[in-house]
């Protein structure tokens, strides 16, 4: 089970780390011609999700591999299953449910390392 969490949490957060970066680096015209959510969204504040899920995408697993207050990695997590919680909430306002489906994808694995390191397998 310690191996599943550590493989859910690094994928989690390669995905989180890698949207960060892209909508930190992207403009925010570039960005919402490919995906039409930020449309909704400033600029200001599709730049500040970008830090979210960086800062919550290392929060899943460098807590864990330094050995540095390991809790924080259920608390990132479910701190990003918020996150997702209103992302999901954002594809059922705009009707996007094939884009849904990701996101409730990623709840689910953000659950499952909360859970795991919070009950399961704690870390430290």
């Amino acid at each position: 089970m310690n191996i599943a969490l550590w493989i859910v949490a690094g994928a989690l957060a390669v995905g989180y780390i890698a949207g960060g970066i892209i909508k930190l680096t992207w403009t925010h015209e570039r960005y919402a011609a490919r995906l039409h959510w930020p449309e909704d969204f400033t600029p200001g504040t599709v730049k500040f999700m970008g830090v979210i899920e960086i800062a919550g995408g290392l929060g899943l697993v460098l807590p864990g591999l330094l050995g540095i207050a390991p809790v924080l990695v259920p608390i990132a997590a479910s701190g990003m299953a918020l996150y997702m919680a209103g992302a999901a909430t954002e594809r059922i306002r705009r009707l996007e449910y094939r884009e849904l489906l990701g996101d409730l994808l990623f709840l689910t694995g953000l659950i499952f390392v909360a859970w795991g390191r919070f009950a399961l397998i704690p870390l430290g």
